[in-house]
This record gives structure tokens, C-alpha cells and sequence, in this order.
């Protein structure tokens, strides 16, 4: 069994090359995510006939022997198939028009910088000179033009606009192309566009004109990042940001969108988690400050965007320590001689807790400062490994809510990196 897949919120591009795999992998199955794009639902809706595929719930994983993932290569992205993962025997063939870096171990990869999945999948169908229909050719050309903004984007390269010559020829239908591809925009919408204007925060920064806002939301909202794209225009900004806040949902939803080619939205993205293009991306986070969201969006523009730095280059060592049985009084001393926000906790060595200074608000009187430091040390340990990046670490740090972490070795603390030192890395100011 051959089966191919996308991503989770599929969008046109990730429809139109899971449907165009089709044609070159004979006898596959499309597997489409159950969280689609409201648009994609509204086509597939109309054309379910046409375009039939099943549902991750339908597939029997032990029945799996060839996967092929497009528009996406990270598991983590892709609904109801984690079974396989760990699989030995299971062939895995990857097309992407990201080049941001993943963790699908693929036996053949097809990943070249693009304005839209399909764009590769629209050369191999010349190639192999496919004869598509018109409908074929229209959905593949919704995949394109939603991934290029209708060959405007600055990701756009000139082999995407000779993909859509070539889907025109075949009688793509552009009528249904801009109805499909039309946002929807209602009041809900418009109220969230007015509050981002009223909350707009506009800056320059590294030569960029920066605009961040935050506004609550409540509940599943349809169409923020078109929200997003029309926040960005009125202001007449080279990069806007939208910030979220479900309170009910307890999580941030941060939406990015820029018009200037050396601003990668999707880099930053990945550093909270997510993903995107060049131009658009997006990312979701629970339980994590919107302030230091907002910090580190702003410090990723500030500096350099890719390294090859890693953790064990801008780590802190030898490391302050305490002791688990240390008083809480000795740690403050130790905390304000050393000039920390926070030590490591250890026994015999071993790492056992963290201890900040937002630790000593649980002592409630005087005499508690005598009590030994593991009785108020946060036992919920995040940690690195020295080869990780600093995007990495700044991620781990903006998800959890933590500002800093030790860098553990076989069990062993060996240094320790700061939300100050990661930062280093993005204001590219590491020594040469």
C-alpha cells in the first residue's frame, strides 16, 4: 500500500500535490488531514467526487509499505500517522518547497526553494508528460497562485509562473480560482483587524519597518492571517506580526506576513515552533508569555537568522551550583554575589532542579530562608545537548517560559545558556 500525505491545516498547495502525486505514483491513496484549510474545505465540499481520498483514521499503518509526504518534513505536522515514525521497512519519499531543515528520514527527497510544492510536481508531470484535465489543472493552480499570492510574493521564482503557463494551457479555470482563493472576511474578522490597529506597535529595526499587536481572542477564529496580510498593508510595513492570545484555549497563535525578500518569516517561525515562506508564517504556543514572544520575534529580526553556532560555543562554564540541601538564604547570597537570576540544583552531581529568583515569592516568612533550597527549587527540568543550536534553545526557552538552561551531557551538567546569551547569536555579536 502506497499512500500519500500533507500536512495538518492543508492548504491548496498541499492538496493540489498530494492529488498531483497521484498521477505519478501509480495504484497511491491520498491521505488528506481532517484540520484543512477553510477554503480547501469549501472546494473539496463541491468536488469530492472528483477528488477522492481518505482520512488518516482510515489507513491501517501495518498495511503502509511506501509514504510520500508533500509540502512538509516534519512528522510532527502530519495528523494520525505517528505509527510510523519508527518504522524500519517503510519507504519515505519527501517533496518540499521549504528549505527550512526536518526530521522525516527520507530514502528520496525532492526539495528545491520554490514558490509552491507544486511547481516541482507540475516539472515532473512534463517530464513524464502526464495528461491532466482542466480540473486538475485548476486545482493545482489554486496550490500555486495561494502559495505565490498570484506570482507576487518575493519566494515567487520564474519557474512557478511557467508552471501556471503551462496549467493555463491545459484549461485551469481562473474563475474558480478567484472564488476559491477569495478570503472569507466577515465582522468577527473585522473586529480583530480594528483592535490589531488600535494595539499597533510600529518600530525600525536592522533597517525594517516592524509592526507587532496582540488582541484576545476566544475560540476557533477562520481567516487571522488574512487579518494579518491586510494589518501589514494599512500600515505600510515591510513585516507585521499578530500575537493571539486564546484565552479559553490557554495558547498563542502568532501569524507573520512580509513583503521585503531578506526578512525570512519563516526562519523566525521555526525559532517559536513553527513554520512557513519567506513571506508568511505562522506558529502556535501554549502556555507561554506573550511578552517573550514578542522579544524574540524582535531579536530575531535584530540580528544574523542562520549559524552553524552551537550551543557549546555561547554557553556559560564552569557553573554556579547549589546544593539541594543549601539554605535559601545561602542561595540568595550565592544569587546576588554571582549576579544570577538562577542556578542549577544538584545532588552528588546530578542535576535535580532549577532555582530563580522568582522561586524566593513562595516564602511567605523569615524563617522559611533556613529551609533547604529543594523544597522550593522547580523540579520540572528543561535542558539542552551541547550540539544543539541557539534558535533551538531559544525556542525550548520562549515554550516553556524559562530564562535559562542547563546544557546536560551524558548526565552531567556541563555549562549553562541564558535567554542573554542566546540573544548574542541573534544580534550576531559572538566574537570572531
Amino acid at each position: 500500500m502506497i499512500i500519500i500525505t500533507t500536512h495538518k491545516n492543508t492548504d491548496f498547495d498541499a492538496l493540489a500535490s498530494v492529488m498531483a502525486g497521484t498521477l505519478l505514483f501509480s495504484g497511491a491513496i491520498p491521505v488528506i488531514p481532517k484540520s484543512i484549510n477553510p477554503n480547501v474545505k469549501a472546494f473539496l465540499s463541491i468536488h469530492k467526487d472528483i477528488f477522492q481520498y481518505i482520512t488518516p483514521d482510515q489507513v491501517d499503518p501495518d498495511a503502509v509499505k511506501k509514504v510520500v509526504v508533500m509540502d512538509v518534513n516534519k512528522w510532527e505536522r502530519i495528523e494520525g500517522l505517528a505509527s510510523l515514525k519508527n518504522r524500519n521497512d517503510l519507504e519515505v519519499v519527501v517533496w518540499d518547497h521549504h528549505m527550512i531543515p526536518g526530521n522525516i528520514e527520507a530514502q528520496q527527497v525532492c526539495q528545491e526553494k520554490m514558490g509552491a510544492t507544486i511547481t516541482l510536481m507540475v516539472r515532473e508531470l512534463k517530464k513524464e508528460r502526464k495528461i491532466i484535465t482542466p480540473m486538475q489543472a485548476t486545482l493545482f493552480l489554486l496550490g500555486l497562485y495561494e502559495d505565490t499570492g498570484n506570482l507576487t510574493f518575493s519566494s515567487t521564482t520564474a519557474e512557478d509562473a511557467y508552471a501556471a503557463a503551462w496549467l493555463l494551457e491545459r484549461k485551469a479555470d481562473l474563475s474558480i480560482v478567484n472564488t476559491f482563493l477569495r478570503p472569507a472576511y466577515g465582522e468577527k474578522q473585522k473586529h480583530i483587524l480594528f483592535e490589531m490597529l488600535k494595539s499597533a506597535n510600529r518600530i525600525k529595526l536592522n533597517g525594517y519597518k516592524i509592526s507587532l499587536s496582540r488582541v484576545e481572542i476566544e475560540g476557533h477564529v477562520d481567516s487571522l492571517a488574512v487579518v494579518v496580510r491586510m494589518f501589514r498593508e494599512i500600515l505600510n510595513v515591510d513585516a507585521a506580526f499578530g500575537i493571539f492570545i486564546n484565552t479559553s484555549r490557554k495558547h498563542n497563535i502568532v501569524i507573520g506576513r512580509s513583503n521585503a525578500s531578506t526578512l525570512d518569516i519563516g526562519s523566525i517561525m521555526k525559532a517559536l515552533g513553527g513554520g512557513g515562506h519567506p513571506g508568511a508564517g505562522s506558529a502556535l504556543l501554549k502556555s507561554v508569555s506573550p511578552d517573550a514572544v514578542e522579544e524574540l520575534i524582535l531579536s530575531l529580526i535584530s540580528g544574523n537568522q542562520i549559524s552553524s553556532i552551537q550551543i557549546s560555543d555561547i554557553m556559560s562554564f564552569p557553573v554556579v551550583t547549589v546544593g539541594a540541601d543549601t539554605t535559601m538564604q545561602k542561595t540568595a547570597s550565592i544569587l546576588r554575589d554571582k549576579g544570577c537570576t538562577g542556578v542549577p540544583v544538584v545532588d552528588n552531581d546530578v542535576l535535580v532542579g532549577i532555582i530563580s529568583r522568582r522561586d524566593f515569592r513562595k516564602i511567605r516568612k523569615e524563617s522559611n530562608l533556613k529551609s533547604p533550597v529543594k523544597a522550593y527549587m522547580s523540579r520540572n527540568l528543561v535542558t539542552i545537548e551541547p550540539g544543539k543550536s541557539p534558535m533551538e534553545a531559544s525556542r525550548l526557552m520562549v515554550r516553556h517560559d524559562v530564562g535559562r538552561l542547563p546544557v546536560v551531557e551524558d548526565g552531567r551538567v556541563i555549562g549553562i545558556v541564558t535567554r542573554s546569551d542566546a540573544m548574542l547569536y541573534f544580534y550576531d555579536q559572538l566574537p570572531d
